[in-house]
């Protein structure tokens, strides 16, 4: 199915505006709707089902609204929203995190630590809602909850970006676009805000489990000072300049990284995959035969070479990749910033490091070991 053709949906900002309308509409105007229209910051309008309102009182109505993503494999898709309105005197519009939504508890994101991590642009969209429907006078204390939300916050970024007790209740728009590389792109960057504004010199860019476990466990990195990339190894490394980083390490199984040395920084097979390509060039260098160089061009992972490049004493095509992959990631940004690269086995074990991530290592006093 083309992306065009994929239906749309709206955001847990949207869920809660809604939310926050219906309780309006049955608590000021005694009116219960089942479905309502918000309008997003940029005067677009959403229509949003309601699935239930619970009046609690003359002042208290709860309002639950269950995501709809659409075709957006969105983690959050088809949990309920919990919307509780409280009328009070007070003039103004306040936020509360109920439960299931997390709290800001470090710097470096849109919101303050402290602050119930419901975004800018919900707070925007209901701020919207509050000025249609309340008169001078009249303040609304708006506490949105996710039942789930704990259980879905494990599968987000939330914990390493300093976001804790569930989910953040998020949307610039209110409208999700299914399948959006962009979107997904964009949420990764607030990983490197979080680390600059809590003061990390240096970025460590890791594209999956493998590099981040080797981080953590043997080089002694904390995980606060690491960024996940998954695909998108170029894109972050263009975010972790503008944002001013001057030193990147990035840690990852060499069969992804080995794609850097040969220019490719958007790294899913489907963009990218000369791996065998660039092993057999290396090796040629180190002197392989053509007969090892079919050999290894036969192999159908990075992993099923090592053998074979260690029975022919071809281990130096490992050093090449990590020199190569330095000066492909350093001339991807302008040279703008000094990138060093470790690659790894699947069971972590360190195959190579170029000079740049020895010297960020001992410049951070992490366990950089002796590579021979």
């Amino acid at each position: 199915m083309k992306v065009e053709d994929m239906k749309g949906g709206y955001t847990t900002g949207s869920c809660a505006t809604a939310g926050m309308k219906a309780g309006l509409l049955a608590l000021l105007d005694k009116n219960i709707v089942d479905q309502v229209v918000i309008e997003n910051p940029q005067g677009q309008y959403i229509e949003v089902p309601i699935k239930a309102i619970e009046v609690i009182s003359d002042i208290e109505a709860k309002v639950t609204v269950m995501k709809d993503g659409g075709d957006d494999p969105d983690v959050t898709h088809g949990n309920d929203v919990e919307t509780t309105v409280t009328l009070d005197n007070t003039g103004e519009l306040r936020f509360r995190a109920g439960f299931g939504v997390g709290t800001v508890t470090k710097p470096g994101l849109a919101m303050p630590p402290g602050e119930p991590a419901i975004n800018p642009g919900p707070r925007a969209m209901m701020k919207i809602v509050f000025e249609e429907h309340c008169v001078h006078g009249q303040g609304v204390t708006v506490t949105v909850s996710v039942p789930n939300g704990k259980v879905l916050a494990k599968k987000t970024l939330n914990h390493t970006l300093g976001i804790e007790g569930g989910i953040s209740i998020i949307g610039t728009t209110g409208i999700v676009k299914p399948m959006s590389e962009e979107g997904f792109k964009n949420s990764l960057v607030p990983q490197l805000k979080v680390m600059k504004a809590n003061g990390c010199e240096t970025a460590v860019l890791v594209p999956g489990r493998i590099g981040q476990d080797l981080a953590e466990q043997v080089l002694g990195i904390h995980k606060n000072q690491m960024a996940e990339t998954s695909n998108f190894i170029g894109f972050m490394l263009e975010k972790a300049v503008q944002i001013g980083f001057k030193r990147i390490l990035i840690i990852g199984h060499i069969g992804k990284l080995i794609k850097l040395a040969s220019g490719s920084f958007h790294t899913h097979n489907r963009m990218s995959d000369g791996r065998m390509e660039s092993i057999v060039a290396y090796a040629a260098l180190e002197g392989a035969s053509q007969e090892v160089c079919e050999e290894l061009f036969n192999c159908q992972t990075t992993e099923s070479t090592f053998p074979i490049l260690e029975r022919e004493g071809l281990t130096g095509v490992y050093q090449r990749v990590v020199d190569r992959a330095s000066l492909r990631s350093e001339r991807y940004i302008a040279n703008e910033a000094e990138v060093g690269i470790i690659i790894t086995t699947l069971k972590g074990e360190i195959l190579a490091m170029d000079k740049h991530a020895k010297e960020i290592g001992e410049l951070e006093h992490w366990h950089i070991p002796c590579i021979s």
